[in-house]
């Protein structure tokens, strides 16, 4: 895709998903979001071929200048949108697919543990709030929406709802799921079975005794 192509895109994806966009010229001259990803795309195609230094100097640069790091090694579908962007941080091995809406504080990063691949991928249409983490080499699923202020180091399957720290999935396919909490709050109780069996018997002993009186007499 050319740069006048990606610029066109990046300017559909902010005015679908931006209610503040007012026009074209706006976006284009001061949506920090839109900067940062016409500079990653340069870096990234000088990073693959393997052009050494100026991609990372474009990097930081960019960095400098929007708020938003995105190494030239991060591989990016289209149609992204980095809302504000400020604090935004998105490591070598990151892939996002396509449809993307990123917001300030998101960090795509790793856990210091792995080599190789040791970045998230995600996948299309997913969200990613205020503040989230998505760390390590782990998958996120398409249409996936990650909770402001979420941490989540574990692979998340299509069309979930993740928040929390550690990241919990809340949700799959719009429809509210129980928590492991609840289940084991209404975990079958075996005393009080057996209390409340006890009880019964003494119950039906004392009717038995009875009758047995009144025969009696």
């Amino acid at each position: 895709m050319g740069l006048i192509a990606e610029l066109k895109d990046l300017i559909r994806a902010a005015k679908e998903r931006d209610p503040a966009a007012v026009n074209t010229l706006e976006i284009i001259f001061t949506y920090s979001g839109v900067h940062s990803v016409i500079n990653h795309r340069i870096a990234h195609w000088l990073h693959k071929h393997k052009i050494p230094f100026i991609p990372r100097y474009i990097s930081q640069c960019s960095r400098f200048f929007t708020g938003i790091e995105i190494h030239p090694g991060a591989k990016i579908g289209k149609g992204i949108f980095i809302d504000h962007g400020m604090g935004v941080v998105i490591g070598e091995t990151t892939e996002i697919g396509n449809n993307v809406t990123i917001y300030q504080g998101v960090t795509l990063g790793g856990t210091g543990k792995e080599k190789g691949k040791r970045h998230p991928t995600i996948g299309n249409n997913v969200v990613i709030s205020a503040g989230a983490k998505v760390l390590g080499s782990i998958e996120i699923g398409n249409n996936v929406i990650i909770g402001s202020g979420a941490v989540v180091v574990k692979s998340v399957p299509d069309r979930c709802t993740v928040v929390g720290v550690p990241g919990r999935i809340v949700k799959i396919g719009g429809e509210k799921i129980l928590s492991d909490e609840f289940h084991r709050m209404n975990l079958p109780d075996p005393v009080s079975e057996i209390l409340s069996d006890c009880c019964a018997r003494i119950d039906f002993l004392e009717k038995e005794i009875e009758k047995l009186r009144k025969e009696k007499k």
